[in-house]
């Protein structure tokens, strides 16, 4: 069958394809516009009791992702690096700012660092696609059990989904990841958390162009947030599972005009919960 088009649809078509590449290059120019502005990078003390430690870990080769930071003169591999180092640098500065808690540098390494003790709460990003060795998975099992504070955050659907619930039940044997209950510790240890509050944190990518050049949010099709998380036998929660959400984005962004200040602010206030909660339980 041949479809024709009159003339208003034809040009109505191709304005509809400029405005989808105008979208699609949207996030593009937030991330390009703040390497632009970016400064120097922050200056931490090198000693405190708070560190943002951001996880290293290889990739399952299938997924296997190569970046480059151009602007700091620094290339990595894998999905690890994910809104690095803006997303460190900016929830340090909002825990220094928020909170008094002794905030230093932020740092990155792997779980079979012995470094990793030194430290009450860690962050790994992209976790739908990180492949743990036996000794990271037994090293992340004693982190916990000792007392330690996992934050996953920024991966979605399903099949993200199935290799980190894997990953977890090899790190926690026949310990359930459960949806967070608004009445749970973590939820008012600083910040009041409700339930309305379990909204779609957007990553730039989720950021379209509107009407009177407004930024409007849109989530992916058939996305639903889930805050979710484990415990201990003691019923402490051990690990933080932020899944079909983006709080490191929302960090990223947060001094950028154009990203939504109430998604930032509501990221910040999840990030700190999850802070004072590992260290105070």
């Amino acid at each position: 069958m041949v479809v024709t088009y009159s003339a208003p649809m034809r040009y109505g078509l191709a304005l509809a394809a400029l405005l989808s590449l105008a979208l699609v290059g949207l996030a593009q120019r937030y991330r390009s516009q703040a390497r632009e502005e970016e400064g120097p990078p922050p200056v931490f003390p090198s000693g405190a009791e708070f560190h943002f430690i951001r996880v290293e870990y290889t990739d399952l080769p299938e997924y296997h992702r190569r970046f480059g930071f151009a602007s700091r003169a620094a290339t990595g591999e894998g999905w690890w690096l994910v809104d690095w180092p803006d997303a460190d640098n900016h929830f340090s500065l909002g825990v220094q700012r928020l909170t008094r808690v002794d905030t230093g540098d932020p740092r990155h390494f792997r779980l079979t660092d012995n470094q990793l003790f030194d430290h009450p709460w860690v962050y790994a990003t992209q976790t739908g696609w990180w492949d743990l060795s036996d000794a990271e998975t037994a090293r992340l099992r004693e982190f916990l059990m000792r007392g330690g504070f996992l934050v996953v955050d920024d991966f979605w659907g399903a099949e993200a989904w199935e290799v980190f619930r894997r990953t977890m039940a090899r790190v926690l044997p026949n310990k359930p990841i459960t949806d967070l209950a608004e009445s749970d510790a973590v939820m008012h240890v600083l910040y009041d958390i409700e339930e309305k509050d379990r909204t779609f944190i957007p990553g730039t990518r989720h950021l379209r162009m509107g009407p009177g050049g407004n930024v409007v949010v849109q989530q992916p099709p058939g996305t639903a947030p889930a805050w979710r998380a484990m415990y201990d036998d003691k019923n402490r929660m051990v690990v933080a599972v932020n899944f079909n959400t983006d709080v490191g984005d929302a960090w990223e962004y947060a001094d950028s005009p154009y990203y939504p200040e109430p998604m930032t602010a509501l990221a910040y206030r999840y990030g700190v919960n999850y802070v004072i909660y590992s260290m105070t339980h």
